[in-house]
């Protein structure tokens, strides 16, 4: 197995636990948590194939982990932010028992 085959291989297995990771769980920390780790296998994705390319010296594979990364810090700002807010209103995570947005 090519070194690319078998980052590729790690990516799209730890893409899939964060699927359903997001998807079964019912704490909303938790579906985050799986949320930033396809992220981190969407960046393993673009550092394997920056380093495996004809010219791995442009690092453009670089600047875009990079410039993933800092979504996935936003993001986890933000929805850090909404669950404690949501927390505050409704004392809980579980999100079966949150069904409404409503003020």
């Amino acid at each position: 197995m090519t070194p690319l085959a078998a980052s590729l291989l790690v990516a799209a297995l730890m893409f899939s636990i964060g699927l359903a990771g997001a998807l079964t769980r019912r704490n909303a920390i938790l579906v985050l948590v799986g949320i930033e780790l396809m992220l981190n296998a969407a960046n393993l994705n673009l550092i394997a194939f920056w380093r495996y390319s004809p010219h791995p010296e442009a690092l453009t594979g670089v600047m875009f982990a990079i410039f993933s990364i800092a979504v996935a810090a936003a993001e986890a700002a933000v929805g850090l932010g909404l669950v404690i807010a949501i927390y505050r209103h409704y004392k809980t995570t579980d999100l079966d028992q949150i069904n409404r947005l409503k003020g």
